[in-house]
């Protein structure tokens, strides 16, 4: 028998007991730097991938640190001190600021355009949930744009998106600009395209300190949906910023027949977020779990897309969407004979 490891069971179990708190306060700008330095060393997972030398981290920092540094300047050297670890699922959070890492998108074309977007919605679109959709002018092909999974979707909303385009030749899925969310709303919408059970990927778990502590990969399956599904020429368009959750949904996505992911490298962001105190009482989130692929591969650095696909210059300036575009000529030929 083959073990399922459903999408929201994982989330709870990693983010249910994934919070730890300090046994104390402090305010000591020493004992929260040494707190949070053995919080990452003992917890993070993505050391060796990356590349990183926490040890020469250490050093780095510690040189810097000062027992009579501001909140404000601690603040600021704890960030840089995380910022060593290029991952965007990583923050510190006081209620002063959070900070975060962003240079895993900086370098990447922005590949989106609100504006342009809404040459293609209109302002008659459906909402459902998180979701807006509409069937595209002069076509036989469906539109949704999802710009979180942080936005609940329902198995209603659903059934009736896919009411409304029961005509429909073709589907494309705009995530872009989805930073994540909820796991669950990845299961609940990626299992409306499965005919049969598909294994996934796999999930690592930390089972001690050292930086090589992990468990043996459990496998992740999804099974299809029992509610309305849909089997039709599909394309997901991506760019750099879908990232998390997203890029979870894209891992799943391009495991699917009719499925064409299309656009930019996803964000990445292959790992469950796991969340501790610090003596202070600043919050700190960082990757603690591995999500793998099918093949065992790591997704922390994001997914290269079936069709790469930039906006240009030109197509924007006449109020067009280049991947939209694509997505619609790539549905086209698929469905020309049908």
């Amino acid at each position: 028998m083959k073990i399922r490891v459903p999408y929201f069971l994982i989330f709870l179990i990693l983010l249910l007991p994934g919070c730890d708190k300090a046994d104390r306060y402090s305010a000591s700008p020493r004992e929260n730097f040494e707190a949070l330095w053995h919080i990452i060393d003992e917890h993070y997972c993505f050391f060796e991938e990356k590349g990183v030398d926490w040890e020469v981290v250490r050093r780095k920092y510690e040189r810097q640190l000062s027992d009579t540094m501001s909140r404000y300047e601690l603040f600021d050297l704890l960030s840089d001190m995380l910022a060593e670890l290029k991952d965007g699922h990583t923050n510190l959070v006081s209620p002063f600021n959070t900070a975060r890492y962003w240079a895993w998108f900086e370098d990447y074309p922005r590949n989106f355009n609100a504006d342009i977007q809404r040459n293609y919605l209109g302002t008659r679109y459906g909402i459902a949930g998180g979701m807006r959709y509409v069937k595209l002018p002069g076509t036989e092909i469906g539109y949704i744009y999802y710009g979180s999974f942080s936005s609940a979707v329902s198995e209603t909303n659903l059934d009736e998106i896919f009411y409304f385009f029961r005509t429909c030749r073709g589907l494309i899925i705009d995530v872009r600009g989805n930073g994540g969310g909820a796991l669950t709303n990845v299961e609940r919408i990626a299992s409306r395209f499965l005919s049969e059970p598909i294994r996934t990927g796999y999930i690592v778990h930390k089972t001690g300190p050292g930086h090589s502590d992990f468990s043996e990969p459990y496998p992740v399956d999804l099974r299809p949906s029992t509610h309305t599904r849909w089997r039709r020429p599909t394309v997901v368009l991506t760019n750099r910023h879908s990232y998390s959750a997203t890029n979870d949904f894209i891992n799943v996505m391009r495991r699917i027949d009719r499925v064409v992911i299309l656009g930019d490298r996803t964000g990445g962001g292959g790992g469950m977020p796991f969340s501790s105190e610090l003596p202070n009482g600043w919050q700190v989130r960082f990757s603690a779990s591995p999500l793998l692929d099918a093949d065992k591969r790591s997704i922390e650095s994001g997914i290269d897309p079936d069709i790469r696909v930039d906006m240009t210059k030109a197509d924007m300036d006449c109020g067009k969407d280049t991947m939209i575009e694509a997505a619609i000529r790539n549905i086209r030929g698929r469905t020309k004979d049908e």
